[in-house]
């Protein structure tokens, strides 16, 4: 039972005693593929030393944060510009919108989604779309209204941490996209639970978004992508299906996502 883990943080100094060790348990796990997004400067030469060292298992992502978003996001922006110039990535991500912690760069944050949208479009790369609502703004809502608004050619990836109505859902799938469904399908306020029954299989893709947000029974703990077989035993028990049909729908839908410059991965993890 193969498994893709399409968003998690493992270069986060939370596993900086232990990453090797986290990386093995994710392998035991048979968790083949680990999707690294980028969150600003700071972050991205801890993940490129994790896709170098794991060129086929840790996929990095470029990208700005909407949280990493100030008024020197032009600068920022030059960053995974020349990044995105100068080395492969799977995805540009982790990008969005966050409406939760402040508002001060909310217009900053909507031109920085724009052009990161723009940069995916043009160089045909998935996209990893953080969605936070807050201050009554729901994040969800104004990004598909960009995006539809834009109608870029070529976009499609994931809404990630998807945790909105079954109106949003299908308006994400009317889109093109995939929704990242992750730990909180395992709490029992999260809501999702009453969502899922009604999306099919073919529309989801499974992340852990580790440190953060890990499933039960390690709710409240640091979160790694060993935990990701929680999170699809969750869904397969919402669904009432077998676990290894969410293996292979959710392992499929995500390498479905890959660009053309991964596709070597393929064979290896049939």
């Amino acid at each position: 039972m193969t498994l893709i883990d399409t968003h998690a943080h493992i270069y986060d100094q939370q596993f900086a005693d232990d990453q090797e060790a986290m990386l093995q348990r994710a392998e035991i796990q048979q968790i083949s593929q680990i999707w690294m997004p980028n969150c600003a400067r700071e972050t991205v030469a801890g993940m490129m030393a994790l896709a170098n060292c794991y060129p086929e298992r840790c996929l990095p992502m470029m990208g700005l944060h909407p949280a990493y978003v100030t008024d020197t996001f032009e600068q920022e922006l030059g960053v995974v510009e020349d990044q995105l110039k100068r080395n492969a990535f799977m995805a540009v991500g982790e990008i969005g919108l966050d409406f939760y912690w402040d508002m001060t760069y909310v217009d900053q944050q909507f031109m920085a989604f724009e052009t990161q949208l723009r940069w995916a479009a043009e160089q045909k790369l998935p996209v990893s779309m953080h969605t936070r609502s807050g201050h009554d703004r729901n994040a969800f809502a104004e990004a598909a209204d960009l995006i539809e608004r834009l109608a870029l050619p070529n976009l499609t990836g994931i809404f990630h941490c998807f945790v909105g109505t079954l109106d949003e859902a299908n308006r994400a799938i009317a889109m093109g996209f995939k929704l990242g469904i992750g730990g909180v399908a395992t709490f029992k306020n999260g809501g999702i639970d009453k969502v899922l029954p009604h999306i099919g299989l073919e529309h989801l893709v499974l992340e852990t978004d580790a440190p953060y947000l890990a499933p039960v029974p390690y709710r409240g703990k640091r979160n790694e992508p060993s935990y990701l077989n929680l999170i699809a035993q969750r869904i397969a028990d919402i669904k009432q299906v077998r676990i290894d049909d969410v293996a292979r729908h959710t392992t499929a839908n995500a390498l479905s996502l890959l660009p053309a410059l991964y596709t070597n991965l393929l064979p290896s993890i049939d």
